[in-house]
This record gives structure tokens, C-alpha cells and sequence, in this order.
């Protein structure tokens, strides 16, 4: 599903269900999960092992993927990626570092976020004033959730170009319900691409069987493979709104 928000130079692979025949984990990515409940040790196996299928369609041999700062995880040299994975989906996307600038991407449950002091704690104000009419014109889509997927690919392509943490407050989402867009404007410095400072992050988003995809890919000249706008400050960004959020990192 998610190479339809992700094309070539990016390798992609998923999973639907748990392969407990594969092929395992590496002796070093099983110390990672030691202690771990068994579903917590499926899911963390099977999306290595989609990792390392995207990496084998560019010729890099299997590798253990082990953990970086916090919980990034760390790809072979010249390589660049996100995993993720959600109730009935793995996926992992790479690209070698020479094409791609970074990668993120997310998938949540179709499902809305059912407390509200969590709602709150995810999205900002600007956000929560377009989030109650989309839901009551378009409902067959949980926007909030929809906006923290948005935030996660965000976070997940912001931490490889700084090292620093972005909260769920130092960006605001605004989503194009039917391009399958969404934007991120920084609410704080973003890092120099190019040699310009990105203001944000577009991308693209989508909903399939339940699952709801979003996705980043960034080139070096600040342009987004997923959302096609560019997003240097030099360049002015123009959406139109509606927005939306979730839980905890």
C-alpha cells in the first residue's frame, strides 16, 4: 500500500501479518527485545525483516538494525529510512543517502482518538479549530488520528537532520482532505537543506483497509517526493486547511 505514497529512489516493503517461520533476528537486535511480550517481539522482528527486504532492492546485504538516540533506528552507511508498524501492518522505506536527504514514514489504526486530554496534549489550537467541522463532513476518516501519523512521519524524518526532539506542540498540521496531502509548518528552527532552512514538511497521506499511511521523503534540494512542495523559506507553501491528532511517542 505505501508505495503509492513512495517511489523510486525509495525501496519499500510491508507486511500484513507475523512470518514466525522467517528468517530472525541478529543476535544483537535480539538482545534488544530479551525482555519483550511476544506481540511486542513479532512486530519488531517482522518489520526488520521488511527493512532488510527494501535494503536487499539496493544491493545492500542483510545487516542487524539496531538502535540509535532515542529509538532511531540505525541504517547501514550511505542509507536513509523509516519502519513502522500498527495492528496489521509493518512496513519499512529506504533510499540510499545520496538521493534522499530522509525518509519518514507512519500507519495508525483507522480510529479516532477517544480521550480528550490526550487530543489536546497532540495537537495545538490552530489545529483543533479545523479538526470538529472535517470530522463532521468527511467522517469515514479519524482526522485527529490522521494529524498524529502526520506528526509521527514529521518527527521520524525530523530527528535524522538534527538529533533533537520535536514535540507534538512545535508543529502545526494542516491536511488536504482530497489530494492526500498534508504540510507541517515548524513551529521552531528547522534544519538548513540546500542551503536554505526548511520551514516545514509536506508529505502525503492515505486510507486503505483500516490503515491509515502517511508518508515523508525529502531530497537534498528541500523537495518533497511525497507532497511535490517545495519547502525551503525561499519558497512559499500554500494548502488549504483541515486538521487533526494523537498519542504519545
Amino acid at each position: 500500500m505505501i508505495e503509492q505514497l513512495l517511489t523510486p529512489p525509495m525501496a519499500v516493503a510491508e507486511a500484513f501479518q507475523d512470518d514466525t517461520g522467517g528468517p530472525g533476528l541478529y543476535a544483537a537486535e535480539e538482545r534488544l527485545v530479551s525482555g519483550a511480550v511476544p506481540r511486542r517481539r513479532r512486530e519488531f522482528t517482522t518489520v526488520r525483516a521488511c527493512a532488510r527486504r527494501a535494503l536487499a532492492e539496493l544491493r545492500i546485504p542483510p545487516a542487524p538494525i539496531l538502535h540509535g538516540e532515542r529509538g532511531a533506528p540505525v541504517w547501514p552507511a550511505g542509507v536513509v529510512g523509516s519502519m513502522t508498524h500498527c495492528e496489521g501492518y509493518r512496513a519499512a522505506a529506504v533510499a540510499y543517502a545520496g538521493d534522499l536527504a530522509t525518509i519518514g514514514i507512519d500507519a495508525e489504526p483507522n480510529l479516532p482518538i477517544r480521550s480528550s486530554g490526550t487530543r489536546e496534549r497532540v495537537t495545538v489550537p490552530e489545529e483543533r479549530a479545523w479538526l470538529s467541522p472535517l470530522e463532521v463532513r468527511r467522517p469515514e476518516v479519524s482526522w485527529d488520528r490522521l494529524v498524529f501519523s502526520a506528526k509521527e512521519s514529521v518527527y521520524k524524518a525530523w530527528f535524522p537532520l538534527t538529533g533533537r526532539w520535536l514535540g507534538f506542540d512545535q508543529a502545526v498540521v494542516t491536511v488536504d482532505p482530497d489530494r492526500g496531502t498534508f504540510h507541517a509548518r515548524l513551529l521552531v528552527p528547522g534544519p538548513k537543506i540546500g542551503g536554505s532552512r526548511l520551514s516545514g514538511f509536506a508529505g502525503g497521506w492515505m486510507l486503505r483497509d483500516g490503515i491509515l499511511l502517511t508518508a515523508i521523503a525529502l531530497t537534498h534540494s528541500a523537495v518533497s517526493l511525497t507532497g511535490r512542495t517545495p519547502l525551503a523559506d525561499r519558497v512559499p507553501v500554500s494548502l488549504r486547511h483541515a486538521t487533526a491528532s494523537v498519542p504519545a511517542r
